[in-house]
């Protein structure tokens, strides 16, 4: 009985501990995604990303 009441109070001690971890999940995600965005809406991607679909027929072999 004793462990179990040892197992009882790490695992209350610990509750709040997932709460705050995904905090800083959901904020790395919202921020990568936000600089991902402002990377997809400059000029230099979107002209990268056309030049590589505009090479991607002469890449087919047919």
């Amino acid at each position: 009985m004793k462990n179990l009441t040892a197992w009882a109070r790490r695992r209350d001690a610990e509750q709040g501990m997932s709460t705050s971890e995904y905090a800083v999940g959901t904020l790395g995600a919202c921020t990568i995604g936000g600089v991902l965005v402002k990377i997809g809406q400059s000029d230099w991607f979107g002209d990268l990303v056309q030049d590589v679909i505009g090479r991607i027929p002469d890449l087919l072999p047919f």
